[in-house]
């Protein structure tokens, strides 16, 4: 009889491959009691890991090409730590990253893929952008061999072998939920995201409308301007928007892009006056949450994005196993009241991201 496997555990107790890889190597991201639950079925079933594969695995090199955007700065270095921190987990295993980058989302990504057309990767992450313009070249990639995962947005009509991302739709509807609950009077709300061509985007965007409309029916929501994740532009449009009568009660940054807002805010003088939830944290927005400047940052753990994303791409690649097509991670709702929790995290990924560790 064939021996039991990874696959037959997973079916036996009706959870994912990945779950039960993580548990039988002792990952700290699985719950203590499914832990136990796959190592007694194991027992029951009486697997047995394949040294001889392992021994494989532990003597192959694997070759990764990153494609990220240089700006936003704030998420995208916190992006590219993960994906290090990840392949410095694999130990035995020669894992080459190859990181290219390109100015932004949407903006030099199909270039630069096509100039790497000639590169011999076993797989891809990529930051995709409006996912018609890049679906096209994430097909032809994919049809050499090359497995592609899409990080912090996604393709789904594309070849891409899976996606890992913040809840976007999720991320929105906190939002409004947060200022249905802070501003009683009636008014007008703004939200300055980048393209809403990107999936991520526009995803925040629909869930914070469907909600306010929910829970806040006494707020009117603005069009929403599209900063392009170019600080300058922000800056522009915030100050514009906060220079008409009546100035808006609230503000939903839904990008990294918030410190050129912050700053316009800052001159106006209307901080107080108008309530602002911001997206992500990084060192420069910790003191607007430490004075309470702004209500509240809506934390994408882009970390936490990167590292996932690698370690499935490599277990996909070395194991054969086969990823979730979509995972979400559920942001962290970060506030004056637990900020202290956050920020000697933030501190290391930050020194991780610099030095390049």
């Amino acid at each position: 009889m064939k021996p039991p496997s990874i696959k037959d555990i997973a079916q036996a107790l009706s959870i994912s491959i990945g779950t039960v890889d993580r548990a039988l190597h002792g990952r700290s991201d699985v719950s203590p009691s499914t832990r136990a639950r796959v190592l007694k079925k194991a027992e029951q079933l009486g697997y047995r890991p394949n040294l001889a594969a392992r021994s494989l695995k532990l003597n192959r090199r694997v070759r990764i090409g990153i494609y990220f955007p240089r700006d936003i700065a704030s998420f995208f270095d916190p992006l590219r730590a993960g994906v290090r921190a990840a392949a410095s987990a694999f130990t035995g295993v020669n894992v080459e990253l190859v990181f290219r980058t390109f100015p932004r989302l949407d903006e030099g990504d199909l270039e630069l893929l096509a100039t790497d057309a000639g590169e011999k990767f076993d797989g891809i992450l990529v930051a995709p952008g409006n996912p018609d313009h890049i679906g096209p070249a994430l097909n032809q990639i994919a049809s050499r061999g090359v497995a592609v995962v899409c990080v912090a947005s996604d393709a789904p009509r594309s070849e891409r072998l899976a996606s890992v991302a913040a809840h976007a739709h999720a991320s929105g509807a906190i939002a409004a939920e947060l200022f249905s609950r802070t501003i009683r009077k009636p008014g007008y709300l703004a939200t300055i995201t980048g393209e809403l061509t990107t999936l991520d985007h526009a995803e925040k965007l629909r869930g914070f409308a469907a909600n306010l409309a929910v829970f806040a029916p006494h707020l009117s929501l603005l069009p929403a301007l599209e900063s392009k994740e170019q600080p300058e532009l922000a800056y522009r449009q915030a100050t514009a928007l906060l220079s008409h009568t009546p100035h808006p009660l609230g503000i939903y940054v839904s990008t990294a892009n918030s410190i050129p807002v912050l700053r316009a805010l800052e001159e106006k003088n209307l901080f107080g006056e108008v309530q602002v939830i911001a997206t992500d944290l990084f060192l420069e927005l910790v003191p607007y949450i430490e004075s309470g400047k702004i209500l509240a940052t809506l934390y994408q753990r882009p970390f936490a994005q990167g590292k996932t994303a690698l370690e499935l791409l490599l277990r996909h690649l070395l194991n054969g196993e086969p990823p979730d097509t979509i995972t979400r991670l559920a942001p962290h709702i970060i506030l004056r009241s637990n900020l202290d929790l956050f920020t000697g995290y933030l501190a290391e990924v930050d020194d991780t991201a610099n030095t390049g560790a």
